[in-house]
């Protein structure tokens, strides 16, 4: 059968989608990303991997799901499947309101999957997650190394979602990111719920610096790893000088902090040691000026002053991060933050504005962390490449896919490709983005 697979959500959820996709190819299934309506490209089947992540999440995934279902309609599809996180939370709301979905399954589920495609062959052939990226970029691919999260946040949907901690024995990951490296991938990414927690439900000390001792002995001498997804309260100023002292590790981490007032912090389940977020990253800092730093944060949640806010603002001027996600509080069904009452939660227009105004500062943070690497020399790797203007566009050890700033760069293009390494002497800068030449 032609499959029509759309994955929806976060990188986790790429990956899932990805083994979803070995797994039909394995069982004699084609797999396409794109269907192309005016050529009435048909397909037997449509399946959606959806999130359910917060509401506006959710809105998106709905969306989408109609626009299949109207694919349906139409004969473009002829069965459509939803599966993922909107199944894990809202799976009886959905079958009501859902009735042409023809199958609902959970996350990871495939099995299912293979049953209804495949009704006489009604068992799962164990298969390794597909080699082919379903953004068809080889060279930059995710890694996860957990599912589910053990410490419940307040806000937080995802352990009612994706239930407790269940980390990836070493020996799948490493197997993993080999046939990754093997089928071009020169930057791997490392993501789970919270990656410093990884090894925690095993009895046999398995941790995240143990795992990253594994990959840099097994991987490519040129393979590029970055790290998502750190919980401030895990990371101390030895787990900072082991990932300095990794060759392959970037100086990149992602360490959202949420707020940094130690009260809103305890109201989230986030508490931590007073002064502990502030020291770590002045450490980093202080060790090396050029480490790119990427947080989020969030503004309105309940307690939040006027006074709580600017410290926030204060302490975004003085670490100044590279590059830092904004949004305001919004409350999750099922979740603890949902029934507080008291303190009282901050209107959606006061949590809106904060929100924008910390986005704007940031910016400019943003353009300013920038400017450091001016008259320097970056090694790039290259996504895309312009022949026409003789221009490539790619990411540095700063840039995270899809969520950071870009790389361009000008030169000798004729022996390029995207997925090659290339050296660039940064000569502008625009926000986040930076402009060069090829050395």
């Amino acid at each position: 059968m032609k499959i029509f697979l759309v994955s929806m959500g976060c990188a986790k959820n790429s990956v899932d989608s990805e083994y979803l996709s070995g797994t039909l190819i394995a069982h004699g299934h084609e797999v396409v990303a794109e269907l192309d309506a005016e050529a009435s490209e048909h397909a037997d089947v449509a399946i959606i991997n959806t999130c359910g992540f917060i509401q506006d999440a959710v809105k998106e995934n709905i969306d989408a799901i109609l626009d299949l279902e109207e694919l349906k309609n139409n004969g473009l599809v002829k069965k459509l499947i939803v599966a993922g996180c909107l199944v894990n939370r809202y799976e009886s709301e959905l079958r009501k309101e859902l009735p042409s979905v023809d199958l609902f399954v959970r996350s990871e589920e495939w099995e299912r999957v293979i049953n209804f495609l495949n009704p006489a062959h009604n068992n799962l052939q164990n298969c390794e997650r597909s080699v082919i990226a379903l953004n068809k970029n080889f060279w930059t691919r995710y890694l996860k190394i957990s599912e589910g999260c053990n410490t419940l946040c307040s806000y937080c949907a995802i352990p009612l979602i994706r239930g407790r901690l269940r980390s990836v024995p070493i020996e799948k990951i490493i197997s993993e990111a080999k046939i990754l490296c093997a089928a071009g991938a020169r930057e791997l990414c490392l993501v789970g719920q919270d990656l410093t927690v990884y090894g925690q439900d095993f009895s046999d000390g398995t941790n995240l610096q143990g795992l990253i001792r594994e990959l840099q002995r097994e991987l490519p001498d040129d393979a590029w790893l970055r790290l998502f997804y750190l919980h401030p309260n895990r990371v101390n100023e030895r787990f900072i000088d082991f990932v300095m002292s990794c060759e392959k590790v970037l100086h990149y981490l992602d360490v959202p902090i949420q707020h940094i007032d130690p009260e809103i912090l305890s109201l989230m389940n986030r508490p931590c040691e007073p002064g502990h977020i502030e020291r770590i990253f002045r450490y980093i800092r202080e060790c090396d000026e050029e480490f790119a730093l990427r947080t989020t944060i969030m503004t309105g949640f309940n307690g939040e002053t006027d006074e709580k806010f600017e410290r926030l603002m204060d302490f975004l001027e003085e670490i100044r991060f590279d590059f830092a996600g904004t949004f305001a509080y919004s409350p999750e069904e099922g979740t603890l933050a949902a029934k507080l009452r008291k303190p009282a939660r901050v209107g959606k227009k006061v949590s809106n504005f904060r929100a924008n105004k910390l986005s704007e500062l940031q910016s400019r943070i943003s353009h300013e962390r920038s400017e450091l690497f001016l008259n320097h020399e970056l090694r790039l790797l290259i996504e895309d490449i312009d022949h026409e203007s003789g221009e490539i566009w790619g990411r540095t050890f700063r840039d995270a896919p899809e969520i950071d700033g870009m790389t361009c760069a000008s030169g000798n293009i004729s022996k390029l490709k995207p997925g090659d390494f290339v050296n660039v002497k940064i000569l502008d800068c625009d926000g986040g983005d930076l402009f060069g030449e090829i050395v």
